[in-house]
């Protein structure tokens, strides 16, 4: 399985540094490491399992595709809020968005016919079940005659 990470423009900590921080050390600009949800990637005898860290959301809130061997997990979430005075002498309206998507070429070992997934306590578990063929069997002792 291939993992799809990104690439950074500016390598050198000094434009980190830069980019990142104001004249009160608070963050102005981050990197996408801040939605970008964290993948293990297990594989078995009989399967390989992924599994998405993504707490705080809902299995409503993800989108997963396969087309031509590429899995695609993504999310888009928005959240807004607004709050008036009693005296409509303010009003303070807040929202906030984010957004990731991850992208995965599967072996062709895979069946994709059988693909599930299921969110708990945070975590997008998806199992990728082999093809028979491609599952490692037990060594088979041969007789010689």
């Amino acid at each position: 399985m291939t993992l799809v990470k990104r690439n950074r423009f500016f390598p050198s900590s000094l434009w980190d540094d830069f980019l990142k921080n104001d004249w009160l050390d608070t963050p102005v600009w981050t990197d996408n490491t801040t939605t970008l949800p964290a993948v293990n990637i297990k594989e078995t005898d009989e399967s390989f399992l992924l599994e998405l860290a993504a707490p705080g959301m809902t299995k409503d809130d993800f989108k997963i595709n396969l087309e031509n061997h590429v899995l695609t997990i993504s999310s888009t979430r928005e959240t807004k809020n607004e709050e008036t005075a009693e005296d409509g002498t303010y009003t303070r309206k807040e929202f906030s968005y984010s957004a990731f998507s991850r992208a995965f070429r599967l072996p062709e070992t895979i069946n994709s016919e059988k693909i599930g997934a299921k969110y708990t306590d945070g975590v997008l578990y998806l199992t990728l079940p082999k093809r028979e063929e491609a599952k490692v069997k037990a060594p088979k002792q041969i007789e010689i005659a």
